[in-house]
């Protein structure tokens, strides 16, 4: 059987089948019921090919048409481990999202089950093409799906002022993408990345090369959120329904980050210098990380708050990236894979907020959610462990890029990664204790603009005790990222994932040239410290109390440190306006600021 296809192939014609089944009068478990056996044989499908991949990378021809005279002349899935694992990633948090939406719309409504498996094929293709215009077409699916489900409440002006800004700046980055493939196209004659990396090996520099790869990365850089090509991701985030955010921000956004790393590595690695591009990467990484987890600590829509942490992780993947070298890398795909599942835990939690309370506002909400004690604790968790808590994957992984950001003589970077921890896993502790317990006091410099009322259509309104169907996959996904970091069998797959993914020669090779490299063993890796991850957590739970408890920042003291924040805060503000204008503004800034390091370096 040829497996490689069927996860692309399979949500797509079921997707086509559950349009036509729409027409049916009892029709919402028996799409609930098929479009999760779809999901959930896409995993059996990812796992077979993750299984596969740690031998060998596998190539697969759509139509064989392979090479001609050496030139590829179809298209090709290229599944190495990386591919195989962000695949599964995708696949794992769409049957918890299935799972979820099972008990939670209060009236699904037309085709949302065809989008989500939409959504899904876009993903799973996304990630196992080796082929640059493929992957265009794969992100342009993925964006017309997303568009959808993020404006799916149509009625309402949120989700569609929410799904015009993601429109309009993921357009534009495809855009780029497209702009940067014509120019490499022109170059080489070739859209397989292994064509297009060995065509440009040994040539010289030249600027339309260089320009190329920062249109690539700017297009792909809008899908990961990072600075200042982010702000889309709050507005559309906080406003799709709850099983779409569980997506959007479990694994689309790392997507966008995994696009630029493969395509610098395949076509670009040797042939531009490292320099410039890290520098560069490192640099938006960083602003990333800070710009994202003040945000985060100033908000209090629940949605909004995990939608700006978020962009905060993203900034971390980034610089994990950005390393260019073996170690880091593993330790950013197990981030990846780690964050994803505790992202889409707190997503699910926001979900069943939603579901009792009809809003995710913290301050309409403090001390209200005493009875949902498991919700709160799972909440808690996720809190601790997206500050990176031992031994959840967020440590491992955030742990090894520190390993190596040291090694490469980068130890300033340990800092700033430890910060963007404590602010994104406060701020959650923070609205968790005082949703769930009632703690300490309201936050005094969290927005006060109003952050309710467009969660009621989503679900009915209950008064009962949560179903147990709506926790299960909250729960899961928390043990699934307490596995990832706990086993070190994830750290021997994220290592072995990392060093095919960093050797270029060798994808070429089995690409162009259908020769496989001996794999070696999996051997036993060095586990990272647990200091980093304590401090990182303790320091959360600070913060989080310094928000809460009665003290420092209550009273007197509040007017003080407010004077002293007052202007960061004003700034951060009126950066992140909301107005569609200024974030075209702000992509046209830093579209130019690239491009003219592109020039400038090459």
């Amino acid at each position: 059987m040829n497996t490689p296809p069927l996860p692309v192939v399979l949500p797509l014609f079921m997707a086509a089948l559950l349009a036509a089944l729409e027409q049916l009068r009892s029709r919402r478990r028996v799409l609930d019921v098929l479009s999760l056996l779809t999901a959930l044989a896409v995993v059996v499908f990812d796992l077979l090919l993750l299984e596969r991949s740690l031998a060998a990378t596998l190539v697969y021809w759509f139509g064989d048409w392979s090479l001609m005279r050496g030139f590829p002349v179809g298209i090709a899935f290229v599944i190495d481990p990386a591919a195989a694992l962000l695949a599964l990633l995708a696949s794992l948090l769409t049957v918890a999202a299935l799972l979820f939406s099972w008990h939670h719309f209060h009236a699904v409504r037309t085709y949302y089950h065809t989008l989500m498996l939409l959504f899904l094929a876009s993903l799973q293709g996304f990630a196992l093409t080796g082929d640059l215009f493929n992957m265009f077409v794969f992100f342009e699916l993925m964006g017309v799906a997303a568009y959808a489900l993020t404006g799916y409440k149509i009625e309402e002006s949120g989700p569609l002022e929410g799904g015009l800004n993601f429109a309009v700046m993921n357009s534009l980055g495809g855009l780029m993408v497209l702009l940067g493939i014509g120019l490499l196209y022109a170059k080489t004659g070739g859209l397989n990345l292994a064509w297009i990396g060995a065509a440009l090996h040994g040539k010289p520099v030249t600027a339309p090369v260089g320009v190329a790869f920062m249109l690539l990365s700017v297009g792909f850089l809008v899908k990961g959120a990072v600075f200042p090509f982010h702000f889309w991701l709050p507005d559309a985030h906080s406003v799709a329904p709850t099983p779409a955010s569980v997506l959007f921000s479990g694994i689309m956004v790392q997507l966008g980050l995994y696009a630029v790393a493969r395509i610098y590595w395949v076509v670009f690695s040797d042939v531009l210098a490292q320099a410039p591009v890290q520098s560069a990467f490192l640099g938006i990484g960083i602003v990333t990380l800070l710009a994202g987890g003040a945000m985060a600590c100033l908000q209090r829509h629940l949605k909004r708050l995990l939608a700006y942490s978020t962009v905060s992780h993203s900034g971390l993947i980034l610089a994990g990236f950005a390393l260019h070298e073996r170690q880091a890398l593993e330790g950013t795909l197990l981030y990846i894979f780690g964050h994803g599942l505790i992202k889409g835990g707190l997503f699910i939690a926001t979900g069943i907020l939603v579901y009792h309370f009809r809003s995710v506002d913290e301050k309409q909400l403090h001390g209200k959610c005493r009875r949902l004690k498991i919700t709160g604790v799972l909440f808690l968790l996720a809190g601790l462990a997206l500050a990176g808590l031992p031994p959840f994957g967020t440590w491992a992984g955030k742990g090894i890029i520190e390993e190596s950001a040291r090694g490469l003589g980068y130890g300033w970077l340990v800092p700033f990664f430890a910060l963007g921890s404590v602010l994104t896993g406060g701020a959650v502790l923070r609205a968790g204790g005082g949703i769930f317990f009632g703690l300490g006091h309201l936050d005094p410099f969290s927005s006060s603009a109003p952050a309710s009322g467009e969660e009621g259509a989503e679900a009915e309104k209950s008064r009962g005790p949560t179903p147990v169907i709506m926790i299960l996959p909250m729960a899961l996904l928390l043990l699934s990222s307490l596995g990832v970091g706990l086993l070190p069998q994830g750290q021997q797959v994220a290592a072995l994932a990392a060093a095919r993914f960093v050797d270029r020669d060798g994808y070429r090779h089995v690409v162009l040239a259908g020769e496989r490299r001996m794999t070696p063993p999996l051997s036993r890796v060095a586990r990272p410290g647990l200091g980093g991850g304590l401090i990182a957590a303790a320091g959360a739970v600070a913060l989080a109390t310094l928000f809460l408890a009665p003290g420092p920042l209550h009273g007197r003291a509040t007017k003080r440190i407010k004077s002293i924040v007052r202007g960061p805060v004003v700034l951060l503000r009126r950066v992140h306006s909301g107005y569609i204008g200024d974030y075209v503004v702000w992509f046209t800034v830093g579209t130019a600021a690239l491009t003219l390091l592109a020039l400038l370096s090459w």
